[in-house]
């Protein structure tokens, strides 16, 4: 089987976590990895055996011994890295949210027609098991006509974690960039796009927002209610409301388990267990985009990603975040 050979930008949690899955992949093949010091680069590549370890992202950009690139650092180094890998002919896989705000986004998206290549983003949890099941039952009218979903992301930092990028303004930090965007594509995913009402609250920490709350209305009178935190931990589930039932979701924005509750008094438990640790299946899919000579992913598509972006660009001019990459 023919593979696309990968570099990894960056080489934080998430790159770890992206190499892991590899392993797992049948189309892909680690090759390379890219950090800003050589030490860092030696250091991830011993522990994946990776081949080719480059000491900065330009060296990796013009080399021929990568097809694509998964970036991997933190979100205001995605369009610097994205455009220098496109630039350089590689496909693009750059982790969510794909840009700081919608002027970078369409700008990476213009990039990628420019050099030909494939740019998606690692929305990983549209392609997990459990999303395309529940995905499936709700076509199916199973729980009736969609009326309501909730969606909760919230965790806390220890003391020592502070200094993370979430919570650095000039990084595109906060809690709606970072784990918010999964709750906007999860509303989007079951009731779609046709959003007629916001409102929007959050508490802020050092300038970025660590607590926001989000409801959604949408012209078919259905209610979404999201939630992100950094800083309080809450039960990180969801719920799909419907006219006969509704879906609890352990981990709603990429479950492994489905419980079904009826109004007849009926319960039933699906299992939908990931690969692996859940990035198998977004490589794979990315692979054969890749592979199949396409520009844009038809399940995680340009309209998805730029659509999810202007909607939290909205969603800050509400709870007035504003970042340095804003004009």
């Amino acid at each position: 089987m023919k593979k696309v050979r990968i570099g990894i930008v960056g080489t934080g949690t998430i790159a770890h976590r992206f190499a892991e899955a590899i392993a797992n992949v049948k189309n892909a093949e680690l090759t390379a990895v890219a950090s800003r010091t050589a030490e860092g680069a030696k250091k991830f590549g011993d522990e994946f055996g990776i081949e080719y370890r480059f000491d900065s992202y330009e060296k990796m950009a013009e080399s021929d011994v990568i097809d694509a690139a998964y970036i991997a650092v933190p979100h205001s180094g995605h369009i610097g890295c994205s455009c220098l890998m496109m630039n350089g002919g590689k496909h693009v896989i750059c982790e969510k949210p794909m840009a700081v705000n919608l002027t970078e986004a369409e700008e990476m998206f213009n990039c990628a027609d420019k050099n030909g290549v494939l740019l998606m983003e690692a929305m990983w949890a549209r392609l997990v098991p459990g999303t395309i099941k529940m995905l499936e039952l709700v076509k199916s009218n199973v729980l009736g006509e969609i009326l309501g979903v909730e969606g909760k992301f919230c965790y806390t930092m220890d003391e020592d974690e502070m200094g993370h990028h979430v919570f650095k303004r000039e990084n595109g930090g906060g809690s709606l960039l970072d784990v918010g965007v999964y709750g906007l594509n999860f509303a989007s995913w079951y009731l779609g796009k046709d959003v007629e009402a916001m409102s929007a609250y959050c508490s802020t920490y050092g300038g970025v927002d660590s607590h926001t709350c989000v409801l959604l209305k949408y012209k078919n009178a259905a209610i979404a209610d999201i939630s992100s935190a950094i800083l309080l931990r809450k039960p990180n589930e969801g719920y799909i409301y419907g006219s006969k039932g509704y879906a609890r979701l352990p981990r709603f924005y990429a479950p492994q388990e489905i419980e079904l509750y009826f109004n007849d008094g009926r319960i039933e438990n699906i299992s939908a267990p990931y690969a692996g640790n859940g990035f198998e299946e977004q490589i794979t899919h990315f692979c054969e985009c890749v592979l199949g000579s396409l520009t844009e992913s038809p399940v995680i598509t340009r309209e998805q990603t730029l659509y999810i972006t202007k909607q939290m660009d909205e969603i800050r001019k509400r709870i007035g975040i504003k970042y340095l990459q804003d004009k």
